[in-house]
């Protein structure tokens, strides 16, 4: 059976790689190769261990010779690869970060460049690259635009990415938070809404992104009313951020404690929140009550 596997997939890559071949042709080795990797994660080894697979692959995503069917079903079959954690660091290529950069803007292939990117941005030595490459201004200024099919996938993008501290203040300084606080406000969907709120906080973990925060107008308050009407993962965004901002200053404690919201919000979430969402409400009410402003 993996012999067969094998064999198809050379096939298959012979085509691709082909001068010969027709579009028709190639688009559909590259569908073939596509479903092959879609399902294994051995036949995706066996991909990239083909001389030269990955390097054409990488050739037809970008080929400004090939029709967009071709660049897809190649970017389809690279996306595919990258979900094997042992070939995330060899496929993070300069050039190939470059390229999912600029295709952010893209209508056609911006969704399926944001989770190649996504993918790739799962580790952690990958991280770093896509801060050189700009990858974090530009995703920055795309989510700070209108929602489109892409904006949650970008926003998944941008989440992994921040998690390294000099990505993060990069997109302190791009304007991440007000825009991530426009999403979170906007009411254009829970998930859109919850993964903002989640990114804020990932930002809240270092200064940057908590003193830029802390500028932010009526910051406590409005944390304080997602935590009253918001979905449970926008609740559990809204508590991480609060507790960031409590541990950095007594200011936002006391700003909370005026709020009669602040304590029922709390209560509600103790009783008929998620897991995740009662154990950080159970925290900032022991440090509201340690710090004896009740």
């Amino acid at each position: 059976m993996a012999s067969r596997v094998r064999e198809t997939i050379v096939e298959c890559m012979r085509e691709a790689q082909s001068s010969g071949a027709d579009d028709e042709d190639r688009c559909q080795a590259l569908q073939t190769l596509a479903t092959i990797t879609n399902i294994s994660p051995q036949n995706r080894n066996l991909v990239a261990q083909i001389d030269g697979a990955v390097a054409s692959l990488i050739g037809l995503s970008k080929s400004v010779a090939s029709p967009q069917n071709v660049q897809t079903l190649a970017l389809s079959v690279l996306f595919n690869l990258s979900l094997n954690p042992n070939l995330k660091h060899s496929l993070a290529q300069k050039d190939t970060i470059f390229h999912l950069t600029s295709l952010i803007n893209s209508p056609e292939s911006a969704k399926l460049a944001a989770s190649y990117l996504c993918s790739l941005a799962m580790l952690d030595k990958n991280k770093a690259k896509f801060g050189v490459a700009g990858t974090i201004q530009v995703l920055v200024k795309v989510i700070s635009g209108p929602c489109g099919p892409a904006t949650h996938h970008l926003l998944s993008s941008l989440a992994e990415l921040v998690q390294f501290h000099g990505n993060c203040t990069l997109a302190v300084r791009e304007g991440a938070v007000p825009a991530l606080m426009t999403l979170a406000e906007s009411g254009g969907g829970e998930d859109l809404a919850g993964t903002a709120l989640a990114i804020l906080g990932l930002l809240a973990r270092f200064e940057e992104g908590r003193s830029e925060l802390k500028r932010t107008d009526r910051i406590v308050a409005r944390m304080v009313g997602i935590l009253k009407s918001g979905c449970f993962l926008s609740k559990e965004g809204a508590a991480e951020i609060l507790l960031r901002l409590f541990d950095d200053s007594e200011k936002s404690f006391r700003v909370a404690a005026e709020l009669p919201e602040f304590s029922s919000a709390l209560a509600e979430i103790s009783v008929g929140g998620s897991g995740r969402a009662r154990e950080k409400a159970n925290l900032l009410m022991k440090k509201v009550m340690d710090a004896n402003l009740y």
